[in-house]
């Protein structure tokens, strides 16, 4: 009994979520702006949840990784915070400014291996890793976006650590005033 109401509970759950997605994509297609996919980055979002699964590294990997060929570290918080402190090697773009033509000037390759983090990597909680709401962390858009600009090939450090950490390699600069 006990497996048939698991089973009907999953495919009713299905039937929701497949009758919410068409409710999604034609409330999409009828209003607001055509340059606005809701419904394509909830789309991209599922595609990616997976594989974002099986990208999240440990900072001993996430370290490894960064000192092999065709890898790069991106921090995509604003440039006032990256200024303030980052990871040591890291190369900044901030999030809103993700379009196809600011990351291919930055990272020409799609293949070439990204390796991210947040805020919400960091057990400081103090300026410039102030921390996010969870769901609202910027590694989940960052990975989405990225995916779906075509650079596939991404890993997130998937820790909670400290800046003093020496492993961590966090570099800062004095406090602005």
């Amino acid at each position: 009994m006990g497996v048939r109401r698991n089973t009907e509970f999953a495919l009713t759950a299905l039937l929701l979520f497949v009758i919410a997605g068409v409710s999604v994509k034609a409330d999409a297609e009828t209003s607001g702006s055509p340059q606005i996919d809701y419904a394509g980055f909830m789309q991209t979002g599922g595609d990616v949840m997976a594989l974002r699964s099986t990208r999240l590294v440990s900072l001993t990997d996430f370290n490894e990784m960064a000192s092999e060929p065709d890898t790069i570290i991106l921090d995509a918080r604003s440039a006032e915070a990256f200024a303030m402190g980052h990871i040591d090697g890291a190369i900044n773009v901030n999030f809103a400014d993700f379009t196809d033509e600011k990351l291919a000037d930055l990272i020409a390759h799609r293949g070439t291996r990204i390796l991210i983090y947040c805020n919400n990597n960091f057990t400081d909680d103090i300026a410039p890793v102030m921390l996010k709401r969870a769901p609202l962390a910027l590694n989940i858009p960052t990975f989405i976006n990225l995916h779906g600009y075509g650079y596939t090939n991404v890993y997130e450090l998937g820790e909670l650590v400290s800046t003093d950490d020496p492993d961590v390699n966090w570099v800062s600069s004095p406090q602005m005033p």
